[in-house]
């Protein structure tokens, strides 16, 4: 009966606007929620099998959506790890509490922005207790090759707060030599240079490097030999090795040969040189033979360019900072800058599809696609903002609008219901 059909499209029109009620109070309740996206319901038609000579009504149906991929404005703030996203991708993050109680198997989510500090256990988390998650660095502060598909290599950012200091295993020299020292009449003086290294304890050791020119009776012998002595066995000598220039047109200046006398053994092509000093081996770069880096020998002054080393004295952290490409960094009171994660982004085909959570996250779903994980500023992705907040995707004047015309919408369905009634009772009195 089609006076039936209006009753019952009258109470789906009710329920409805109910529904969509409930999305504009929550958009409300969440304007001033960082990160916050907004819920929309959305109408469609029910069509019933009409005939020419009747109509049944078939109502409404609602469904509700998340838009995920509507952002609000970035604002400023003075705390280096408040972090948000200029563009596309999202921060993945883990739930503490999930994460301390499975730690093999975390549930990654993904948010748009946090304020993040470091707790007590040394977690970077935001205040609802989400660690950020990123790829740990190499001790060079490189970046291995994770997979970008699965949550694999993620962890969450943790910092050790105690003390500590990393030895010293590799130095690199670029120095000059003079050339007119192993010629025939010069003096014989040595050229000395003191490197710096950390030993095992973090404490700062000398290897005192020495070079002597052999002075020939005429001519130019082109050779110099390397002597290097460590401060922390007492002066012992570690390496001495036997440096041979060449003097050609086109290779004048660089190493022709190195002979190992003690220590380690040159290795010709890679230029490397490995001594063991009171703290273990370290792998001295004297440049390759007939390369243009290490060890030359040109002009008449001893040229020290630059000493390049690993290792760091005993610090504490001080600081944290994460750069545009998501690189998280440690500053400590020595000075020395790590660099320890990586924070990717993650992109989904249908980032609408995902499941919404507590606290501004977000799960991938079927409906979302797989997402796969990008450096900050690759692919479709934009730049972390440090220093930033991402504020609420609501505009409170548009769904106070909204509102208005939901509450019409709804008063009128009620009156439908209302006029089906009285004319139901019409109906009925007709038997009197």
């Amino acid at each position: 009966m089609t006076i039936s059909s209006s009753l019952n499209a009258g109470v789906s029109g009710l329920s409805a606007n109910a529904s969509r009620l409930a999305s504009i109070s929550d958009n409300i309740a969440n304007a001033s929620t960082y990160g916050y996206r907004r819920a929309e319901t959305e109408f469609n038609a029910i069509v019933m099998n009409n005939t020419g000579r009747s109509f049944t009504a078939g109502g409404v149906v609602s469904q509700n959506l998340r838009l995920v991929d509507q952002k609000g404005a970035l604002a400023t703030t003075s705390n280096a790890t408040d972090l948000a996203v200029s563009g596309k991708g999202l921060l993945p993050v883990v739930a503490g509490p999930q994460y301390d109680r499975n730690p093999a198997s975390p549930e990654m989510l993904l948010t748009s922005t946090g304020s993040f500090r470091v707790n007590d256990e040394g977690y970077l988390a935001n205040e609802a207790g989400y660690y950020l998650m990123g790829w740990p660095a190499n001790l060079d502060g490189s970046i291995p090759a994770f997979p970008r598909d699965t949550v694999g290599g993620l962890e969450p950012i943790q910092f050790n707060r105690a003390l500590q200091g990393d030895p010293t295993t590799s130095v690199a020299m670029t120095l000059n030599l003079p050339a007119t020292g192993t010629m025939a009449g010069a003096d014989g003086a040595s050229e000395n240079l003191s490197i710096e290294y950390f030993d095992n304890l973090g404490v700062s050791q000398n290897i005192s490097l020495t070079f002597t020119p052999t002075v020939p009776a005429t001519g130019t012998s082109n050779e110099w030999t390397l002597v290097m002595e460590d401060s922390a066995s007492g002066g012992t000598v570690v390496g001495e090795y036997t440096l041979t220039f060449d003097d050609s047109r086109t290779g004048g200046g660089r190493l022709l040969s190195v002979a190992t006398v003690t220590g380690g053994a040159y290795n010709a092509a890679t230029g490397l040189a490995t001594v063991t000093v009171a703290g273990g081996p370290i792998e001295f770069d004297l440049g390759a033979v007939g390369g243009t880096t290490g060890l030359s020998q040109l002009s008449d002054s001893f040229t020290p360019l630059s000493v390049v080393k690993d290792g760091s004295p005993v610090s504490s952290m001080i600081s944290v900072e994460v750069d545009g490409s998501g690189y998280v960094s440690a500053l400590y009171d020595s000075g020395i800058s790590k660099t320890l994660y990586q924070v990717p982004l993650a992109d989904l085909p249908n980032v609408n599809g995902m499941i919404a959570m507590d606290n501004q996250t977000f799960k991938p779903s079927s409906d979302s696609g797989a997402y796969f994980l990008w450096d900050a500023g690759d692919g479709p992705t934009g730049e972390i903002k440090s220093f930033s907040r991402e504020e609420s995707a609501t505009d409170v004047a548009r769904e106070l609008t909204d509102m208005i015309k939901t509450q019409r919408a709804y008063t009128s369905n009620a009156k439908v219901i209302q006029t089906v009634d009285d004319m139901l009772q019409e109906t009925t009195n007709l038997k009197r």
